[in-house]
């Protein structure tokens, strides 16, 4: 908590004015989209790959087991964007760093955790609000070798300060019980440029909008009621408004920054200019100058083809949401995950379903048919229900089995390894049927879409994870099947969204 204190001293509830909370990502976005137009040779994509910084993926002791394949054998892919607020460059100062913090070390001021589903047909986006208190891990910087120590309680733009992207990445792990694959990293450099090459982002407020304070606090965003497409300092001033929008908070900010994201998908997959070959030269030059990758991604050839899987899903499966939060203490800008609510649409994430509700499968009509009887299967059970800091429940795997053997699988036996706590799944190898896997789901009532096939076991194996904590029979009906409502859910191909604007910024 101490460490959170000492942010809150150095940043403050507002912030002044001056400082230009930009959303890097955007950047991260038009990169990944424009290398996968082809509309420029490949040896040019080779040229952009010196332009493209690298740091380690992972920082943290304990990392999150990658998701197995669904019975399909596809796999999610999660991506950790970060935009730091890094003010060590003479382009990022005269966006608007403040010349007193050159040198200090860099926050994670947008934090957003992208999920590709495994049969790539729903994209999600889960924003972390920058104020938001959370558990930060231990990380060991990978260039001076210091060792941050855990913080139970820190804000969580703090992690990236704490040896870089790695402790970003180890945080969500932390925090989502989800793994990640990859992160990617944009500074204030490149934002403005990007916004300018796709001819400007359609934006919409319902009220005329004045983003400033009679002690120089604000954006400076100037914007009539309506639909304005925004480019150069204007789409800037955008990204960066908290005073003027909704209530005033990050919240607010976040929400217009998803509203900017999504319009800006919209235009670099419709927007015919972007053919032109001297336009996409340029935003692609500027987007890889302002990006920092791990080194599993580290070439242009890998972003474009990270590029053609995102492409895949539709916009109208592009959900963005912001992890529900409640209010910490008297700062209304000092959060913590909402109980129950940030759960759930984490829970979603980790089961990879849409957030939308629209990968939700009808329940079978009839039992599933095992290829083998019942009896001759071979099934392991793990007791996989530690939540976070909670120790997992005693006897859950006995009970589970004690189930199995009164549907008729009679060779079902415990396994005691530990297992580190994730959800119920039932995974099999390629060697057993699928259908002798969705069988033995279906006698624990456990539903065919949490069937994966995994090359780490060699029988049937029942995972029973966090949210089975009790009851012999899973409780498919208690689960979520798309995100709360206080995750303010945007979809991507939402064309009416509309800020509302805060009391007393308007003119």
């Amino acid at each position: 908590m101490a460490g959170g204190h000492r942010q809150q001293a150095r940043r403050g509830a507002a912030g002044p004015g001056k400082r230009r909370h930009v959303l890097r990502w955007t950047a991260v976005t038009a990169t990944v989209l424009v290398l996968g137009t082809g509309a420029a040779g490949y040896a040019y994509y080779e040229h952009l790959n010196g332009n493209i910084k690298k740091d380690e993926l992972n920082l943290g002791k304990h990392g999150v087991a990658k998701a197995a394949p669904n019975a399909e054998g596809q796999t999610p892919m999660n991506i950790l964007l970060l935009g730091s607020d890094d003010r060590n460059s003479a382009e990022n100062l005269k966006l608007g760093g403040a010349k007193n913090e050159v040198g200090r070390a860099a926050l994670a001021d947008v934090q957003m955790l992208l999920h590709l589903s495994a049969d790539r047909k729903n994209l999600s986006v889960v924003s972390l609000p920058r104020d938001t208190m959370i558990p930060v891990p231990e990380c060991t910087d990978p260039k001076t070798r210091k060792t941050y120590p855990a913080a139970n309680l820190e804000m969580a733009n703090a992690s990236l300060s704490h040896g870089g992207p790695g402790c970003s990445v180890a945080t969500w792990e932390a925090l989502t019980r989800t793994h990640i694959d990859h992160f990617m990293m944009v500074d204030f450099g490149g934002v403005v440029s990007m916004a300018d090459a796709v001819g400007g982002v359609p934006v919409c407020v319902k009220q005329n909008v004045y983003s400033h304070t009679p002690d120089g606090h604000g954006s400076g965003l100037r914007l009539k009621a309506g639909t304005t497409s925004v480019k150069g300092e204007q789409a800037l001033q955008w990204l960066r408004t908290r005073y003027g929008f909704e209530d005033g908070t990050d919240l607010g900010r976040t929400h217009a920054q998803h509203m900017y994201m999504t319009s800006m998908v919209r235009e670099l997959r419709e927007n015919a200019t972007l053919t032109n070959p001297g336009k996409m030269r340029s935003l692609a030059e500027t987007a890889t100058k302002a990006l920092t990758v791990d080194d599993h991604l580290d070439t242009v050839k890998k972003l474009y083809d990270l590029s053609n899987e995102l492409r895949k899903v539709p916009s109208k499966h592009i959900t963005m949401t912001t992890l529900p939060t409640a209010q910490w203490s008297e700062d209304h800008n000092r959060l913590v995950p909402k109980p129950g609510d940030a759960e759930a649409l984490l829970s979603l994430v980790r089961k990879d379903q849409a957030l939308d509700g629209s990968g939700t499968k009808p329940k079978p009509k009839k039992k599933p048919a095992p290829a083998h009887p019942a009896a001759s299967l071979d099934i392991q059970v793990l007791n996989a229900s530690g939540a976070g800091a909670e120790a997992p429940v005693q006897g859950r795997a006995g009970q589970v089995v004690g189930r199995l053997k009164a549907k008729g699988y009679t060779d079902a036996e415990i396994n005691a390894q530990p297992t580190p706590g994730q959800e119920t799944a039932v995974l099999f190898p390629a060697s057993v049927p699928k259908a002798d896997a969705q069988a033995a789901g279906h006698a624990l009532g456990i539903p065919a879409d949490l069937l994966r096939k995994s090359a780490d076991v060699s029988r049937i194996t029942i995972l029973v994870g966090t949210d089975w904590r009790e009851d012999t029979a899973y409780p498919a009906e208690k689960q979520p099947k798309k995100a709360p409502e206080s995750a303010a859910v945007l979809n991507g191909e939402d064309k009416g969204a509309c800020m509302a604007v805060q009391p007393g910024f308007t003119w």
